[in-house]
Parts: structure tokens; C-alpha cells; sequence
């Protein structure tokens, strides 16, 4: 029988795969729809689809938390779609993988909960891999800069994430978040005259995709995955999100596989399996001085 923490693993691998198909998806429907729009039409409809899911359930207990979870959501989707018109959707892909850099980072400094330092090599690895994967940053520009922003707000929303969620109702706490950044980047939007026309069909099942499948299963999988999982080792797993986006750029976008794709992707397995068996020693020795101690 699976255990809990191996559903919450294969949660999060959905995540990274299913977030890792978006960039190039995104960046495509940029070219018809503005920014802002997008965010709203894509957040608003996820809201819509969770309702019926929220019969019986109390929505005024996780409002503060999804408040708070939602402004880091709306600062890593807006900085992160309007960064994918002046940078690449492979740049988009590295840099934002770089949360799993700020993960430890901001997990030190905010709640002084320090990594070991085999957690390190493996974060180094995984940044290793990823520039690999991606074949790093050429040129950096303003759509790479406002990408950065978008990978520390990732960090911290998978660290607030993995407070709240262990109390917390995951359905109601995705909710909020969705509705409060849609309805932010309505508001948004409409204050700077942004088009809300949709004119192609093929645009609707693009907003149709982005609010089902990586948006609505996307953050009740991180929720539900995170229950289970460490926020190392959770962010590594996520970590492999530009794996899959390069997986499906070469597939779908007609980009090419290269050997440097191929190494990145042996390191991020690499770095997830030095992760885990990292966290086994820590436990077995836990075990052995509870042994000892008796």
C-alpha cells in the first residue's frame, strides 16, 4: 500500500509537470492576449471550478491564511507573465527555478530552520541541473529580472504553504488564493485599460487548460503533496518544473534536445535522491539515540 508521503511526492511530480508545460503555452498566448486579462480570465474561472467542492466547508477559517498565501501569488504570476514578453520561456524556465535557491534562504531567515549540508550540496546540484537543462541565462534583461522576483515569490509561498496547510483545509485555502488574484488582476487591468476581448476561439481553450489542469489539480496537488512533504524536499521536486518545460518546448515548440538537457536532468535526480537519503540518515540516527537513550 502506498504511504501518505508518496502520494504527496507523486502531487508534487504532477505539479512540476503539469506548471512545466505552461511556459511555452503562455508565451504563445501572449501573442493574443495581454497579460493581466489572461491572469484574471485564467484565476477567476479556477475559482469558479473549485466552488462546487466548497459545499459544507468553512470559508472564513482559512481566509487570513489564503489572503496572505495569495499576495505571493499574484507577485510570482504577474511578474512571471509579464516577464514572458521581453524573456525567452527556456530563461523563464531557469530563472524561476531558481526558488529553489531562496527555499532555504528564506526558511533560514525567517524561521531559523537551518538545512543540513548534505540539503546544500543538493540544492547546488539542482541549480547545477537546471542551468544545464536551460543552457543558462543569455543576455539578462528587464523579463529576466521580473522573473527573479517571480522565483522568491515561489519560495515563499511553498514556505507559508507548508505552515498553513497542516491545519488548514487545502480545498478552502486554494480557493481564496484564486479568486484573490483573479479578482486582483481584474481590478488591475481594468485600471490600466487593459483588452479583456477574446476574439479566438483557440483562446478560450487556452484559459480553459491553464484554469483546470495546472491551476485548479495544480494547487490542490501542492496543498494536499505538501501535507506530506519537507520543504526541501518538496522545492527539489518542483525543481524539476524547467525539466519538463524544456520536455515539452522540444516536443510541442519545436526546440531542440541537447545533451546539456540530458545531464541537467541526471543532476536534479541526482540531487533529489542525495536529498532523501539524507533525510533516512537523519532519521535512522533519531532512531538510534532514542534506542541508546532507553
Amino acid at each position: 500500500m502506498i504511504g501518505a508521503k508518496r502520494w504527496g511526492e507523486a502531487a508534487l511530480l504532477y505539479c512540476a509537470v503539469c506548471w512545466g508545460s505552461t511556459f511555452f503555452i503562455v508565451k504563445h498566448a501572449l501573442r493574443d492576449l495581454q497579460p493581466l486579462p489572461l491572469i484574471a480570465y485564467r484565476f477567476l474561472f479556477s475559482a469558479l471550478l473549485i466552488l462546487p467542492f466548497l459545499r459544507g466547508r468553512s470559508l472564513r477559517a482559512g481566509l487570513p491564511q489564503g489572503a496572505l498565501l495569495s499576495v505571493f501569488v499574484v507577485t510570482l504570476f504577474l511578474s512571471q507573465t509579464v516577464g514572458l514578453q521581453w524573456t525567452t520561456a527556456t530563461n523563464s524556465g531557469f530563472i524561476t527555478g531558481l526558488f529553489v535557491l531562496f527555499v532555504p534562504v528564506f526558511g533560514l531567515v525567517l524561521f531559523s530552520r537551518k538545512p543540513r549540508p548534505s540539503q546544500w550540496v543538493a540544492i547546488i546540484l539542482a541549480l547545477a541541473g537546471l542551468w544545464l537543462l536551460t543552457g543558462g541565462i543569455l543576455g539578462f534583461n528587464r523579463g529576466d529580472g521580473l522573473t527573479l522576483i517571480a522565483a522568491a515569490a515561489y519560495a515563499l509561498h511553498l514556505l507559508l504553504t507548508d505552515r498553513y496547510v497542516k491545519t488548514g483545509d487545502p480545498v478552502v485555502l486554494a480557493f481564496h488564493q484564486l479568486w484573490i488574484t483573479g479578482l486582483s488582476a481584474l481590478l488591475a487591468g481594468a485600471a490600466s485599460r487593459a483588452s479583456f476581448r477574446i476574439s479566438a476561439t483557440p483562446d478560450w481553450f487556452v484559459i480553459g487548460f491553464l484554469a483546470l489542469f495546472p491551476t485548479v489539480l495544480g494547487f490542490f496537488a501542492q496543498m494536499v503533496g505538501q501535507r506530506h512533504v519537507s520543504p526541501i524536499r518538496a522545492a527539489l521536486l518542483l525543481s524539476l518544473e524547467p525539466g519538463f518545460a524544456a520536455i515539452f518546448s522540444w516536443r510541442l515548440g519545436g526546440e531542440a534536445m541537447t545533451l546539456n538537457i540530458e545531464a541537467g536532468g541526471g543532476l536534479i535526480l541526482a540531487a533529489i535522491l542525495l536529498s532523501e537519503l539524507s533525510r533516512l540518515g537523519a532519521d535512522a540516527a533519531r532512531h538510534l539515540n532514542a534506542a541508546e537513550q532507553r
